[in-house]
């Protein structure tokens, strides 16, 4: 694939916000009035089959605030509450298990935070002897977690892959002493690259690496050093993320308000320009979409060319047609049918499974329409085309009649150059790559409108 070239004139024009589609509706339309009561039939419906399963698990803690950070997490240095939580979400499986098909095997094992490595090397283990005694762990399983370089040892990431981890996130945000000063977080960079290499020597098949633009301090020359240091150690996925001020969810971040430290919003938009230009130049790695970046030869960038992406609330994932079943507080789990969150305070969720109960405080069931539009978007966003014939043999429409209106809408789209259209379908261009967001609203009849919008910026 040939370098992206960033238009920035377009990224100023189609930088509005917009949902990120991990899930459609998003988890903003989630409500109490959609009770355990309501779900149990559609959970027992779903496991009469032997669909494959998504297992995800959430672990809050962490030892320290990142000030920048948008995750539901809880900060203590007491390890001992960590063995706590792990027996409530021991005794969360035992209360879902009843309802699973035995004979469902996992395909895929996440988890997330929080820093699962604030867990201790025999916490880790345990948590992962749960998992084996309640579940068949497919031979071919990919298993992701999350980790923290700055409270990692060997020992964390030997016991990850005992358990049968293969695949590993490492959080570096930015390589520059200044910014991580900044936002609270000092790495240096001896720390990251000796956690890469206990996961290449421990056999990781794939190492992922955590960016974010947009932080304090950050300049392009900075964050060109940063993403030289980055293509040298050469990991095998990057996230770039773009920094998410949310003030009003995450208190701490009122700090860069204060000392006034963001980067104005031209030079966040030159950050990502100089981003995606560099990752992708001389087929460095392939654009997968969004945040999402993996080098040619990595099981994601294969996937999206076998159109085998599944896009969930953890990101992209190799693993279509799985069920998620989520545990752990706030974790959100997927059928397709219903959605449903846990509680997102430790406590709720404490006293919830202490009564007896599954720890469910809002979810969703889907309508007909949305299970079209679903569909619809998560094409765009995995396989970045859309194929009007084989929608419409699926749910049994006419796509250029259901979706007469939204079609039209298309057409400034295609004038920019994000896509090209025919009678049988769309393809998303690689100057589109970057506006996957925008191209996807088009067939969400949820959104409100701009000035309402509680959302990140889709660029």
């Amino acid at each position: 694939m040939a370098r992206i070239e960033v238009n920035l004139e377009l990224v100023r024009k189609y930088n509005v916000p917009g949902p990120r589609y991990t899930s459609f509706p998003p988890a903003t339309k989630f409500t109490e009035a959609i009770s355990w009561t309501k779900l149990e039939p559609l959970i027992k419906a779903n496991n009469e089959t032997a669909r494959p399963l998504s297992l995800y698990f959430h672990i809050p803690f962490c030892e320290t605030l990142c000030w920048f950070c948008a995750c539901t997490n809880l900060v203590t240095r007491d390890h001992n509450k960590a063995t706590e939580y792990i027996g409530y979400v021991e005794r969360e499986i035992k209360l879902i298990k009843p309802l699973l098909n035995p004979a469902r095997k996992v395909v895929q094992l996440h988890w997330g935070g929080g820093s699962p490595s604030f867990l201790r090397p025999d916490q880790i283990r345990r948590l992962g002897q749960v998992i084996h005694d309640n579940f068949t762990l497919a031979d071919d399983i990919e298993a992701g977690v999350e980790v923290d370089p700055r409270d990692l040892t060997r020992e964390h990431v030997a016991a990850f892959r005992e358990i049968g981890f293969n695949r590993i996130s490492i959080g570096v945000q930015d390589f520059n002493p200044q910014v991580q000063k900044a936002v609270h977080r000092i790495q240096p960079r001896e720390v990251t690259e000796q956690s890469l290499a206990w996961a290449r020597e421990l056999g990781f098949e794939s190492v992922n690496f955590d960016l974010i633009y947009g932080l304090p301090y950050q300049t392009i020359e900075s964050f060109n050093e940063t993403l030289d240091t980055v293509i040298a150690l050469r990991p095998d996925r990057i996230a770039l993320f773009s920094y998410a001020h949310v003030p009003w969810l995450k208190p701490a971040q009122k700090i860069f308000e204060r000392k006034k430290l963001l980067p104005p919003p031209e030079l966040k938009l030159q950050l990502l320009k100089l981003a995606v230009e560099k990752l992708t130049a001389d087929d460095r790695y392939v654009y997968i979409g969004m945040d999402h970046f993996a080098r040619p030869d990595d099981e994601l960038a294969v996937a999206q060319k076998e159109k085998k992406l599944q896009r969930n609330f953890q990101g992209y994932s190799t693993r279509a047609g799985a069920d998620i079943y989520a545990f752990g507080m706030s974790s959100i789990s997927q059928i397709p049918e219903a959605y449903w969150q846990n509680h997102k305070e430790l406590a709720g969720y404490y006293a919830a499974i202490d009564a007896g109960n599954v720890p469910v405080a809002k979810g969703y069931i889907m309508g007909r329409d949305e299970t079209i539009r679903r569909e619809v978007i998560m094409r765009i966003m995995c396989d970045l085309a859309l194929d009007y014939n084989a929608i419409s043999a699926k749910f049994g429409i006419s796509f250029a009649e259901y979706f007469h209106r939204e079609l039209e809408a298309l057409a400034g789209l295609e004038a920019d150059g994000l896509i090209r259209t025919s009678a049988a379908g769309l393809e998303v261009t690689n100057t589109g790559r970057l506006f996957v967001r925008n191209i996807a609203m088009c067939f969400d009849n949820t959104l409100p409108p701009i000035d309402q919008r509680r959302h990140s910026r889709t660029v």
